[in-house]
């Protein structure tokens, strides 16, 4: 009898040891995946704020050569007024010069 005493005794640990491994599993997996979650959250806002500072330095950049091109568009148009300027002028004079020759 006592060998049927000591079989349960021993299937009685064994489940409960079982049981006792479920539950440690279960803990640990649910543990893993509440670390795999922050990291994954973790990194999915890195990426937010690279994209978000790449995308600043780009505007900054597009923004900088936009400037620089309006510059340059500017000066451009500075001296053709200028030069339109200065062909009109000439041309008044010129046209005055007929005028006051043809009156006299």
């Amino acid at each position: 009898m006592t060998t049927i005493s000591e079989a349960i005794t021993t299937i009685k640990k064994a489940e409960s040891d079982a049981d006792k491994l479920i539950e440690d599993t279960k803990a640990k997996s649910s543990e893993m995946i509440q670390e795999a979650k922050s990291k994954s959250d973790e990194t999915i806002e890195k990426a937010k704020e690279s994209a978000h500072s790449e995308a600043e330095k780009i505007t900054f950049e597009a923004e900088t050569n936009a400037k620089k091109e309006a510059f340059h568009i500017n000066n451009e148009t500075n001296e053709k007024v200028e030069i339109t300027k200065s062909k009109a002028t000439v041309m008044v004079d010129e046209a005055a010069e007929v005028i006051v020759k043809s009156i006299l």
